[in-house]
């Protein structure tokens, strides 16, 4: 009774597609629900690089059908989606964020988005993109405050969600550009291991750091969304709902982070503590130091081993700080990209004890809230050391500042811990109770 008195667009993906199992909802309504939240928002935020109204209702036409025969393609039978533009959707154009010689129109699906038609997903349309998921801006305006940046590179995915455009999107993260996005825009971001949804189809930045990424409103969407990209067993719960080992690495942001972002943490921290969880502080190992660095090398070769071949040609069309990355890239000795490799190898070696000693740790997301203005994505380096070390992550909406802007915490685990991870995220987002939206969303109820 409740998902049948709560707006369309409101619904998380299991609801509505429960409701559509049980033929309270059509996959036609819903559609035509967020296409008219999409008319209604878009014009003041700007998520969207096409909307392929046409093929959605085509789409949704066929769902409703076989609906009503009993059939369902999967668990997001029904339920819309976006999907960031560096991913190929067969029959859309991949602009990946860039001027018109990157574009290319596939004939394919990349891996993740015929996951997420094969679970019965509909695919709206393509979400905004930094160029070449790098660090110069898209027009995305953060949902909250549209003075304020939306993060990137998955900025068109992180404010589709928080508008409630559509109630799960595909981003990626080569260092923050899918948790750091959820952040700023106050919804979950996560992260799998490196390599366990397959990037197979999507525009690469640095093939060894690239994952895709899962912009969702709470973690039980997350989780559905990566049993569909990964396999059930990545998200499936252990039931286990004990009070979380959680470790806190201050030496990755104190002096780093603003004080507030920091005090926000230590009182998230305080609060959980206070319900049980375990919360000790964690020393991280010497290789810390240098991976940095090392990750921000093999970034710059190869993003320029991936645009050689047509650098040359379009230097100049290049947005300028993708421009410098791929120059800057062209100028690495071959020496120095393995040494960044090994450095990134010795951390990974030496944070699995640590992280087997823990079920999470906890840290910040971004250094600071969004910031204002559309000139920059943000800060990644919070992000930068489970994207540099392959390891899962988490971004949990837990508060707003005094300006009504998100507060964020990082939840990160061990590889392949995913299924762990998952549980004490539930289990933190259970604590926090972050219940908040955007006053752009709480306006008109669109059915």
């Amino acid at each position: 009774m409740a998902e049948a008195m709560t707006p369309i667009t409101d619904l998380s993906a299991r609801a509505m597609a429960r409701a559509i199992r049980r033929r309270e909802l059509s996959p036609v309504a819903v559609l035509e629900a967020h296409l008219a939240r999409i008319d209604q928002l878009e014009g003041s935020v700007g998520a969207w690089v096409h909307i392929d109204r046409s093929g959605a209702l085509e789409a949704a036409r066929a769902m409703e059908a076989e609906a009503r025969t009993g059939r369902f393609r999967g668990p997001l039978h029904g339920v819309p989606v976006g999907v960031k533009d560096i991913f190929d959707v067969a029959g859309m154009v991949t602009t990946s964020g860039a001027p018109a010689f990157a574009h290319r129109l596939p004939a394919a699906d990349a891996a993740a988005v015929a996951r997420l038609r094969g679970a019965g997903a509909i695919i709206i349309g393509k979400t905004t993109t930094t160029a070449f998921a790098y660090a110069d801006p898209t027009g995305t305006r953060n949902p909250w405050n549209l003075e304020h940046t939306p993060g990137g590179s998955s900025s068109g995915s992180a404010a589709a969600v928080a508008s409630h455009m559509v109630p799960l999107a595909l981003g990626s993260q080569t260092i923050g550009s899918t948790l750091r996005p959820a952040a700023y825009c106050g919804i979950v971001g996560l992260k799998a291991t490196y390599g366990v949804i397959s990037a197979m189809g999507v525009t690469p930045l640095a093939w060894s750091l690239d994952h895709v990424g899962i912009l969702a409103r709470d973690v039980e969407d997350a989780a559905l969304a990566l049993a569909v990209l990964a396999d059930p067993a990545r998200a499936a719960t252990g039931g286990d709902r004990r009070p979380p080992r959680l470790g806190i690495p201050r030496a990755l942001f104190v002096g780093v982070a603003t004080p507030e972002v920091t005090a926000h943490v230590e009182a998230v921290a305080e609060r959980l503590a206070r319900a049980g969880a375990t919360v000790d502080d964690v020393a991280v190992p010497r290789g810390a130091a240098a991976l940095h660095a090392a990750g921000q090398l093999v970034l710059r070769v190869e993003a320029a081993a991936y645009h050689a071949g047509q650098f040359a040609a379009h230097r100049d069309t290049y947005p300028p700080r993708i421009r410098g990355l791929v120059e800057s890239g062209l100028g690495e000795r071959a020496v120095d990209y393995v040494a960044a490799q090994r450095t990134r190898a010795q951390f990974r070696d030496e944070m699995a004890p640590i992280l087997r000693q823990f079920d999470a740790l906890l840290m910040p997301v971004a250094p600071s809230p969004a910031p204002r203005g559309l000139e920059t994505t943000g800060d990644p380096v919070l992000c930068a050391p489970w994207s540099f070390g392959g390891q899962p992550a988490i971004a949990l909406p837990s508060g707003l500042t005094g300006a009504g802007l998100p507060l964020a915490i990082q939840l990160a685990a061990g590889a392949d811990a995913e299924a762990r991870l998952l549980d004490v995220a539930r289990w933190c987002e259970g604590l926090l109770e972050f219940t908040a939206a955007p006053s752009l969303v709480r306006g008109p109820a669109v059915a």
